[in-house]
């Protein structure tokens, strides 16, 4: 979309807000690091934490003065002064003076329920707060952000005194008046109804939501369409409770649905890297189904959609996913179809389509998955079950056997040992190695085995290693599914195993990982 409309501009809170969520505790230096990813992305504020509340956020006040800056005004966040405080006493806002931060964001009270019960003040007092604290930072020069604190909530109780405290924050000189749903329980056509009406009255207007009816990201675009141009949030939505709006889905609606700049469109390419990005350095998984950036935001499993995909990608997705650098893909699955198979052959790209039997390779695919194999999430084994179908059925190896022994030693400790057999162009390897485990056990005499013959396996290493129960029910008697990433430094793959027994599936997707190495390597021929 042609981006016509007024700019739009971003505050992001992932420093202070987002670190309020359930399981997110950030460093300084991990602060430091998604503040820079931050200005190099191009959000125009970046709302470094609470100076007054902890050192950690102080500290990093410090550590950000001594960086430049190219996108981003680096912002402190406080609240108005105590009630028992002057301005001039008041060690909060000393703390965000100090900070020598251009910008700074005020929280105030603006629901009668909470100046009331919460501060145990009077309205006019509140009031006057409001005004001596904006006041006293308008005197210090600084860019002054009130945030309106339950702002809808106070407009549904008291609409005459929420109006009076946005009054006395913009005539003591606040520069943006941001209107918070703090407790996340507004509706769009709530907000749409009072942005429209306050709009003409506060014409730098900004929204601030979170996301406890699942709103977060409507509320916020239903306030920019009625006129505000500051929205907050934070990347992946993390915040207390449910979290605030995420900017990561907020960000691209308003690029790309409603041509309103936010950043440049180069920039947004790199928004799925940049939540990615913030997730790993947040030690917080990144949720597959996340619109735009999620690994499943374009990903195809039905026949029927792959279809479509095949002739026009336009029939089942609503924009380009390189537009925000995410990736299309395409499953395999029970529900998978022809299109399905020959897109995936076709991106695999080492086997050619025309080869390939397709009628017995899905029949093959769906019985497998049936029996809980999963190859939406294993192409490493997928790819070594279309060689079979393309007619590429020889092996670099075999295997004739393995054992595995599991000893407690007298002094508690227990030891694993794995012992393996297999057959390289006819000439038998019977090695055995211990680990720390029976899988790792396992895994070292399977390399052990073969480095020999195939020296190129020194450099695999797994990344990552999952087991899951499918059929919990039978208790420790169930079938178990394991998945195995590995890596050569260059390229990654997944592959799978199925059984009863959960060292026979990992035996199988250990295979697999070393076979796909071998078999999709130019070089297949064994030393000796």
């Amino acid at each position: 979309m042609k981006r016509n409309g007024d700019p739009v501009m971003i505050y992001d809170c992932t420093l202070r807000d987002g670190t309020q969520g359930e399981n997110i505790s950030l460093s300084v230096e991990d602060k430091l690091h998604i503040a820079r990813r931050l200005d190099q992305f191009g959000v125009q504020y970046i709302e470094g934490g609470w100076p007054g509340s902890n050192e950690k956020d102080a500290q990093f006040f410090e550590m950000a003065k001594t960086y430049s800056w190219s996108s981003s005004q680096i912002v402190a966040f406080g609240s108005t002064r105590h009630w028992k405080h002057t301005v001039e006493q008041d060690p909060n806002l000393a703390a965000l003076i100090k900070t020598k931060t251009k910008t700074v964001t005020l929280v105030g009270k603006s629901w009668d329920f909470h100046v009331k019960n919460a501060l145990k003040l009077n309205l006019r007092q509140n009031l006057q707060i409001i005004r001596e604290s904006v006041s006293f930072l308008k005197l210090q020069h600084k860019e002054v952000i009130f945030d309106a604190e339950h702002f809808f909530d106070g407009y549904k109780s008291n609409p005459e005194y929420a109006l009076q405290v946005l009054n006395s924050a913009r005539e003591a000189g606040a520069d943006w008046i941001v209107l918070c749903d703090t407790n996340g329980g507004a509706l769009p056509s709530a907000v749409s109804h009072v942005v429209c009406l306050l709009k003409p009255l506060f014409p730098r207007l900004g929204i601030h939501t979170h996301d406890d009816c699942g709103l977060g990201v409507a509320n916020s675009i239903a306030a920019v369409e009625q006129g505000a141009t500051m929205v907050q949030g934070t990347i992946n939505g993390y915040g207390e409770r449910c979290g605030n709006a995420n900017l990561c889905s907020i960000i691209p609606v308003l690029e790309l649905k409603m041509g309103r700049p936010a950043v440049t469109r180069t920039h947004l390419e790199d928004l799925t890297s940049m939540a990615n990005f913030v997730s790993e350095t947040a030690n917080v998984g990144l949720s597959n189904n996340q619109p735009f950036v999620g690994q499943s935001a374009f990903a195809h499993k039905a026949g029927l959609h792959v279809s479509g995909i095949l002739r026009n990608p336009r029939t089942y997705e609503h924009m380009e996913p390189q537009q925000v650098g995410n990736n299309r893909r395409v499953l395999l699955s029970d529900l998978s179809g022809r299109s399905n198979l020959l897109y995936k052959i076709r991106e695999f790209g080492k086997i050619d389509p025309s080869i390939v039997d397709l009628k017995p390779l899905l029949q093959q695919i769906k019985s497998l998955e049936y029996q809980g194999y999963q190859f939406e999430c294993a192409e490493g084994s997928f790819h070594l079950l279309l060689r079979q179908y393309a007619g590429q059925k020889g092996a670099p190896f075999k295997f004739k056997g393995f054992r595995v022994l599991v000893d407690q030693g007298t002094d508690g400790i227990f030891l694993s040992k794995a012992t393996v057999r297999i057959d390289v162009d006819g000439t038998e390897e019977h090695t055995a190695a211990e680990g720390n485990g029976p899988v790792d056990a396992l895994a070292c005499a399977v390399r052990k085995a073969l480095i020999r013959f195939f020296p190129q396996i020194e450099k695999i290493r797994l990344t990552d290693y999952k087991v899951r129960v499918l059929d919990a029910q039978n208790g420790t008697a169930a079938k178990v599914r394991v998945l195995i990433e590995s890596t050569d430094g260059n390229s990654s793959w997944t592959t799978i195993g199925v059984s009863y027994n959960v060292i026979e599936a990992s035996w199988e997707a250990i295979v697999d990982s070393i076979m796909h190495k071998l078999v999709f390597e130019p070089k297949l021929e064994p030393t000796t």
